[in-house]
């Protein structure tokens, strides 16, 4: 099954729905960084994450310090940003804190 890239009007017209995410510099991946209150809470996010991305079969890239957690979405087998990193993203924001 070949996924498909979005193209650059379907990108920027779905980052308008979605403000906490930016576009990575290449334009190939969606990227956000979230705060927490301390490391529990951000790990608890992670694992919540973790549980809904083996679901779907779509893993984030991301990176954790503390209270810290950034997240790079992209498909590589679409060689960029498809539909199933906006519908990550939009499952993230529905259970990241209010930053």
């Amino acid at each position: 099954m070949s996924i498909a890239r979005l193209t650059d009007a379907q990108r920027a017209e779905a980052l308008a729905a979605l403000p906490a995410w930016d576009l990575r510099e290449d334009g190939l991946a969606l990227v956000r960084k979230l705060k927490f209150a301390d490391f529990n809470a951000a790990f608890g996010f992670m694992t919540r994450v973790a549980i809904q991305a083996d679901k779907v079969d779509h893993h984030p890239e991301w990176f954790n310090v503390y209270n810290r957690v950034e997240i790079t979405l992209t498909t590589h087998d679409a060689g960029g940003v498809s539909q199933r990193d906006l519908d990550m993203a939009r499952f993230i924001d529905a259970i990241a804190p209010d930053a």
